[in-house]
C-alpha cells in the first residue's frame, strides 16, 4: 500500500473507502447520513458556480457548522452581494506582491533554520517545520508576536479538529470550546485594528474601509482554512517526490516547480470534501434533490480520479484548480497558501538530495497529513 492511501485511511479508515467507493458506483450518490455525494469534478464545479441552486448558508452547508462560532459576516458563509462587497474590500490583501512579502518576511528565519539544519546533516521533522510557519502566518495576520507561532497554530487546529462529515453542526459544548481557542487570535487583532497601523494585516483591513466585525471575521476565516492545510499538504508534497522520484529531478530544474505542486493538489486534495446546501428542487447529474438537501462535493474523488501521481500529465480543464473551490468562493487565500507552500519547497529542493528517515500518518484527523515527516540530507 503506498503511502498516500496510508495517510487517507489512517485519517478515515472508514469514511474514505465510502467516499471513493460511491465515486465508483456514479458521479452522485445519495448517501443516508451524509447527503448527496459528488464525486465527477465537472459536475463539481456546476454546483460550485451556481450559488442560486447551491448555496453556503443552508441546512447542512458550512455556515451550519462556522456561524455559531465566527459569526454571520465571514467569508466562508455568505452569498450574493454582501459576500461580493466584503470579498473585494480583502482583495488588495491578497495581490501576488503583498503575500509574496509577508511570506518572505516570516518565513526567512525559520527557512533559514530548515536549511542549516539539512545541510549540517541533521534530522528535520517537516510537519513541525511547516506548522511553526503556517502559525507564524497567523501571528502576522492577527497582530501576535511571532514567539506565539505554535500557540497560534494551536488554536486553529482545536478548532479544525471537532469537525466530522456525518456531523452537519458542532455541540454546544464544542462551539463554547471553539469560540475560546478563536478568541485567542482574534483579541490581538481588534487591538491592531483600533490602533489603526497600516504596517498590520488587521489596520490594513481598517484602511481598506473593513468593519471591525468583517475584519475580526476574515481573520477568524483565515485560521479556519488556512491551517491545517497546508500542515496535510506540503509534507505529503515533499513525500509524494521523494516517493516518485522526482526530489532531485525537480532541485535540477526549477521550471517544474509549478506542475509538481499542482499534481500533488490534484492527489492529496487538502480540502477533501466542500459543502453546500440546495435551495429548490433540482438535479445533479441525474439525482433529483430537494430544498433542504445537503451537498457534499467530494473533491478528494472528483480530482484524483484513478491517475496516480504522474506531473507530466496535464490536467484537464475540468479538474484544473477544483481543490480551490470554484465561482464566486474560489479560494481567496491561494496566493499566500502557494507563497507559502514554495517557500517551504524551495528550502527542501535547496537542501537536496534528502532521504526521508522516518514517517507516521496522522489518525482520526479531519485533513488527512503526516504526524511527522523526517528528512535528512542523503
Amino acid at each position: 500500500m503506498n503511502w498516500e492511501r496510508r495517510v487517507q485511511l489512517a485519517a478515515h479508515p472508514v469514511l474514505y473507502p465510502l467516499v471513493r467507493g460511491a465515486g465508483r458506483i456514479g458521479p452522485v450518490v445519495r448517501i443516508p447520513g451524509v447527503g448527496v455525494l459528488v464525486s465527477d469534478a465537472a459536475l463539481a464545479k456546476e454546483v460550485l458556480t451556481d450559488p442560486h441552486r447551491f448555496t453556503k448558508t443552508g441546512p447542512g452547508s458550512s455556515a451550519d457548522l462556522w456561524t455559531p462560532v465566527v459569526g454571520p459576516t465571514v467569508l466562508l458563509n455568505m452569498e450574493g452581494d454582501v459576500h461580493t462587497t466584503l470579498r473585494r474590500k480583502l482583495s488588495g490583501l491578497f495581490t501576488t506582491r503583498s503575500v509574496a512579502e509577508l511570506c518572505a518576511r516570516v518565513a526567512e528565519e525559520p527557512m533559514k533554520r530548515l536549511r542549516d539544519d539539512l545541510a549540517a546533516g541533521r534530522p528535520v521533522d517537516l510537519v513541525t517545520v511547516v506548522r511553526h510557519l503556517v502559525g507564524a502566518v497567523i501571528c502576522e495576520l492577527v497582530g501576535l508576536d511571532p514567539t506565539e507561532a505554535v500557540r497560534a497554530h494551536a488554536a486553529g487546529a482545536a478548532i479544525t479538529s471537532m469537525v466530522r462529515l456525518g456531523r452537519p453542526t458542532l455541540t454546544p459544548e464544542q462551539v463554547r470550546r471553539s469560540r475560546a481557542a478563536l478568541a485567542r487570535l482574534t483579541r490581538p487583532a481588534a487591538t491592531a485594528y483600533a490602533a489603526g497601523d497600516p504596517a498590520t494585516v488587521p489596520g490594513r483591513m481598517r484602511e481598506l474601509g473593513l468593519t471591525e466585525q468583517e475584519a475580526l471575521g476574515a481573520v477568524a476565516a483565515f485560521v479556519l482554512t488556512g491551517t491545517e492545510t497546508l500542515v496535510s499538504y506540503v509534507p505529503r508534497l515533499v513525500a509524494l517526490l521523494h516517493d516518485a522520484g522526482w526530489l532531485d529531478r525537480v532541485a535540477a530544474d526549477r521550471s517544474r516547480v509549478d506542475d509538481v505542486v499542482a499534481e500533488a493538489l490534484r492527489v492529496t486534495v487538502p480540502s477533501p470534501v466542500m459543502l453546500r446546501s440546495v435551495t429548490t428542487g433540482t438535479s445533479v447529474g441525474k439525482v433529483r434533490v430537494r430544498a433542504g438537501d445537503r451537498v457534499v462535493i467530494a473533491t478528494i474523488s472528483a480530482a484524483k480520479g484513478r491517475h496516480p501521481f504522474d506531473p507530466d500529465r496535464p490536467h484537464s480543464p475540468a479538474v484544473r484548480q477544483v481543490w480551490f473551490g470554484a465561482g464566486a468562493h474560489f479560494c481567496l487565500g491561494m496566493p499566500l497558501a502557494n507563497a507559502e507552500i514554495r517557500a517551504v519547497l524551495n528550502a527542501v529542493l535547496d537542501s537536496a538530495p534528502l532521504s526521508i528517515v522516518d514517517r507516521k500518518a496522522a489518525r482520526r484527523v479531519l485533513l488527512p497529513g503526516y504526524e511527522r515527516l523526517v528528512l535528512r540530507r542523503a
